[in-house]
Order: C-alpha cells, then structure tokens, then sequence
C-alpha cells in the first residue's frame, strides 16, 4: 500500500499539534492592551495578571492552597462583617494597581467606601491584599519580590504574605511609597493587622488547616 504524505496545507493541524491559530486571535506579548486584558479575563475562569502589556496565566492552586485560603477568607470575612466594615472577596478578582498592572491577590479586603468606588469588573486598588506562596520558584519570587513593589506602587495599605513553606506569616505595612514589616510570626504565634485593629489569626492554625 502506498505511503500518503502529510499534507501541507497550512489549514491542516497536526494531530496533538497546538491550535496556533487561536494565538493569532491575540496579541503579541507586550503588545496587550489594559482592554484587551479584562476582555479576556472576562471571558475565561483562568487566573491571569497583567504587566506592562504581558499577560501571565498563574499557576492552578493546589487542595493545600485552597484550604489556607478557606480558612483565611473566613476568618477575615467573620471579622468584617462583625464590624460592618466593607467586603473581602477572593480570587480570581482583578485588582487596578496602576494603568499598566492588574493583580488577582488571593484575598482582597476594602474599606465600604473603597467598594462602592469601584464598578463590576475589578476594584479599583485595595485597602488590603492577601497572597499564600505556592511552592514553585516562580510564584516565591513574584510574591515575596515583584508584589510588594507593585501593591506599593499601588497605594495599597497592607500585604500579608502567607507561606506554607517556611510556615510563616508576613505582614507589610505601607509607610510613604514603601512597604515596611509590621511583623513576622511563626507557628505558636498570632498575625496580627495594622490597618484593621483587632484582627489576628493564629499561626499555627492557618497551615494545619492545610491538613
């Protein structure tokens, strides 16, 4: 039987071969506008952030992750609510840091205020970010280096970063334009809130609710 060669056609994909057609419906890296970001997020459950024309899928959060964020958003949300202080919501929710940075934190805090400012597709920045590092290098360095720059550079008051890896709790304060440590806590200790007076969360109870 005579072999059939594979057609060249560049309309005929090859099997398990990318669909690279739908690229083209988008744009190039760096040539993403603001619009165009949203428009997708709109349209997609995918967690993806936006910087200075880039647009980055994160990572999908593992069960451990999720239960951390559970446990937080409750905890959180209790506390807000008990005082009527305004809305915590969790990812995905797009954050406006500045006209060339959209940020989805994994919990997002604002003021009543602040939340009526904003419209129906992303905040308008936040009163309080909160973000637990996955395990992978990349998610280390953008939480622990590039978002303390950019929810800085955003005017946001607080940051916590949680790490399940190195079993603590880190909450920036913003001072001028820069973040300085309001604390560090370990386990058998509690994290307490600089912006909300009076919220804390034990420590070693937030990574066993990972268990």
């Amino acid at each position: 039987m005579a072999s059939v060669a594979p057609s060249t056609h560049p309309s005929v994909a090859i099997y398990g071969e990318p669909v690279w057609d739908l690229a083209l419906l988008h744009p190039a890296q760096g040539k993403w506008s603001h619009e165009e970001y949203l428009s997708l997020t709109d349209s997609t459950n995918w967690l993806i952030e936006y910087t200075a024309g880039h647009i980055e899928v994160l990572p999908m959060p593992t069960i451990e992750h999720q239960l951390i964020l559970k446990f937080l958003f409750h905890a959180l949300d209790a506390f807000v609510e008990r005082q009527k202080l305004g809305m915590v919501l969790f990812a995905p929710t797009r954050v406006y840091v500045d006209p060339d940075n959209y940020r989805e934190p994994d919990l997002v805090f604002n003021f009543t205020e602040n939340h009526a400012k904003s419209g129906k597709r992303y905040y308008q920045s936040a009163d309080l970010v909160m973000e637990i590092v996955s395990d992978d290098a990349e998610s280390h360095s953008r939480d622990w280096e590039q978002k303390p720059l950019d929810y800085a550079q955003g005017g946001i008051p607080e940051y916590w970063i949680v790490d399940p890896q190195e079993k603590k709790i880190t909450v920036l304060a913003l001072e001028g334009k820069a973040y300085v440590q309001h604390g560090v806590f370990g386990e058998g200790e509690t994290a307490t809130s600089k912006l909300l007076a009076g919220f804390s969360v034990n420590v070693t109870d937030v990574f066993q609710a990972a268990k």
